[in-house]
């Protein structure tokens, strides 16, 4: 009893003797409290603040005027906000759908033995992802004019020459184009991430019981890869609803012909620093944050996020 008590007490004694700032939380909060300071002033209190502004009436400073549901009432009867929407959306969808197979396809055959220098063709389609965002619109804005690269190279398979930037319908698309030449190396690198963790022994016991490349990827690339796939899904979600810059560099307002690339941060931004209605710009942001969570729920719902394990 006694021998206890002392080590106690010296443990206690250590403890005491120990300088403040070498004591592990200590040290732990000292790292830690940059990021929480920062995360605290620039996204807690700007997301609280936004919410407080869109109910709001801003008409200049320190004009404030309470509105209550007014901005969001705003919102139901805005033709804009829904055509920007409605532009996002397919934008989103689009990116989903070439974002999500191509890549990983593309993954898959490097990661197969078919392909030699798997790291050289994986480098060489990362490097887009390297280059501005600012100088990707501006080559593209050249590349889709009508006598640019890309009508020149539809013209070998007899399609006549497209007014890309200068016609409504073809505004989503390009800039769905853009989006898949900047993308794709990066979602390439996160699927062979998830194709890498597959034990190899699967795809062996596969070739054994005579399954053939198109089932062993259809089979088990596909159901094995579900965690990355859902994260790159929601990645793209996100990536999607945020678009701003490609309409902006493409077509200078961001609007696009007859508004058919105007994206709901565009409108964001024209209403809050061209209008100066900060309190309905905060609300467009509150309803698209809401919309992107409700759509990343869905998602993870979807991918069997949510399910018990048994």
């Amino acid at each position: 009893m006694a021998t206890l008590t002392t080590a106690r007490a010296d443990r206690a004694g250590a403890r005491y003797k120990t300088p403040f700032f070498h004591r592990p939380w200590v040290v732990a909060m000292v790292f830690l409290l940059p990021f929480l300071v920062l995360f605290g002033v620039f996204r807690v209190y700007a997301v609280g603040y936004a919410v407080v502004l869109s109910f709001q009436d801003i008409e200049g400073i320190g004009l404030t005027e309470w509105a209550g549901l007014g901005n969001y009432r705003r919102l139901l009867t805005d033709s804009t906000f829904f055509t920007a929407l409605r532009n996002t959306t397919l934008y989103t969808a689009g990116t989903l759908l070439v974002l999500i197979p191509v890549p990983f396809i593309l993954a898959a055959v490097l990661q197969s033995k078919l392909v030699a220098r798997q790291a050289m063709f994986r480098s060489a389609l990362f490097l887009p992802v390297l280059t501005s965002l600012v100088v990707v619109g501006v080559v593209f804005s050249l590349l889709l004019t009508t006598n640019g690269l890309v009508n020149s190279f539809l013209g070998l398979f007899g399609v006549p020459a497209q007014g890309w930037l200068e016609t409504r319908s073809l505004a989503i698309p390009a800039m769905i184009l853009m989006a898949t030449w900047r993308w794709t190396g990066i979602n390439i690198i996160y699927f062979t991430t998830g194709l890498s963790n597959i034990p190899r022994e699967l795809y062996e016991s596969a070739s054994v019981d005579g399954a053939g490349a198109l089932r062993k990827f259809w089979h088990l690339s596909v159901p094995l890869s579900k965690p990355i796939i859902l994260f790159v899904t929601v990645l793209t979600i996100f990536g999607g609803f945020q678009l701003f810059v490609e309409p902006l560099i493409l077509w200078g307002t961001g609007g696009g012909p007859g508004q058919g690339g105007l994206s709901v941060v565009v409108h964001l931004y024209r209403t809050a620093f061209t209008s100066f209605q900060l309190g309905y710009a905060s609300a467009i942001g509150v309803v698209l944050a809401v919309i992107i969570m409700a759509l990343s729920l869905v998602t993870l719902k979807l991918f069997g996020f949510f399910k018990k394990e048994e």
